[in-house]
């Protein structure tokens, strides 16, 4: 049987790197990107990996950088694609948030992952997967605290995006997944979050494992519940 290919956008550490690491112990052949040159824990995985583990360089939010990704694996197939990177930046009430800060966000967390899915869809097996990691906070359902509100709009942004995206390219048997991971003790999540690494990423890989092949879009946990949009 041959081997299963990933490509992990934004692996550089937290959630991206153990995703990483988590598919490459399960026999995948992963591909994943940073940011830059500077040396990452994704090197160190690679390193390790007997080959398994490749890196690549990518600022998603360059599109020239994705059309160069995009032709340096020219003739690979990929059976899942993962948008992982996301920043958050201060917690501002929304009016107050510095026009350079809310771009910043909405283009990293929103624009630029689907750039890369539009860009780099070709790549996926007519049954692969493509997922993005999203969060219980770009639901409007579940926000009746508020807090982090341009990362909250970020989040929701992306997945009226990537609804558009299903809707347009609905005769497609590509499994579409937003992921939740929970709240995770990353430097996004906070050292008072409830859930490791080690918690959340084996859940999140089952979750995109156990609906490999259902076309359409789902909006999931990593527990594999769904999450009200």
């Amino acid at each position: 049987m041959s081997t299963k290919t990933a490509l992990i956008v934004g692996a550089s550490r937290a959630l991206g790197l153990g995703l990483a690491t988590e598919y490459a112990h399960r026999g995948w052949s992963v591909i994943g990107t940073v940011r830059g040159d500077r040396r990452t824990g994704l090197h160190d995985l690679a390193e390790t990996s007997q080959g398994r583990v490749t890196v690549e360089s990518l600022d998603m939010t360059e599109p020239e950088q994705i059309a160069a990704l995009r032709e340096r694996l020219a003739g690979r197939t990929l059976d899942l694609l993962f948008v992982n990177a996301a920043i958050a930046r201060d917690n501002i009430p929304g009016g107050e948030v510095p026009t350079e800060m809310f771009v910043e966000v909405m283009v990293t967390n929103a624009l630029s992952p689907m750039r890369v899915v539009e860009s780099l869809r070709p790549l996926v097996a007519p049954t692969g997967t493509i997922g993005i990691m999203s969060s219980r906070q770009g639901s409007l359902t579940l926000n009746t605290n508020g807090g982090h509100d341009v990362y909250r709009a970020s989040k929701s942004a992306l997945n009226q995006l990537m609804r558009s995206y299903a809707a347009r390219y609905a005769d497609a048997a590509h499994t579409l997944l937003l992921m939740c991971p929970g709240h995770v003790r990353t430097q996004l999540g906070g050292p008072a979050a409830p859930l490791t690494i080690d918690q959340s990423v084996p859940g999140v890989a089952d979750t995109i494992d156990r609906h490999s092949g259902e076309p359409g879009l789902q909006f999931l946990n990593y527990q594999d519940h769904p999450v009200p949009w």
